[in-house]
């Protein structure tokens, strides 16, 4: 997962890649997982709720939203000179400005 979640950081998550990832998310740990055996010999699928119960509720948009903080505490060290800082602040004006209008 760690080559997908390359600068997630910057991803603008809008409703429709939130659940895009989520579908990603659980088939891929479908499987890691693997089916369970029925007692009747059958294999059948995990549903979400036993998915959730198996990761402890942890999903891949809560770690993207924690290593966008993450990254937001890096910028915020950084000098006043920093051009990453610099263009953080202004796009923050920005968006300021057009939500006032």
């Amino acid at each position: 997962m760690d080559k997908i979640l390359v600068a997630c950081e910057t991803w603008v998550l809008k409703e429709n890649i939130k659940t895009k990832l989520r579908v990603f998310e659980r088939k891929v740990l479908r499987r890691i997982y693997g089916p369970p055996k029925e007692k009747g010999g059958t294999w059948r699928i995990k549903s979400n709720e036993e998915l959730n119960r198996l990761t402890g509720n942890k999903n891949i948009i809560n770690y993207i939203k924690a290593q966008r903080l993450a990254w937001f505490g890096h910028v915020h060290c950084m000098p006043d000179n920093s051009m990453v800082k610099k263009s953080i602040l202004v796009v923050t004006r920005v968006n300021k400005i057009a939500r006032k209008t």
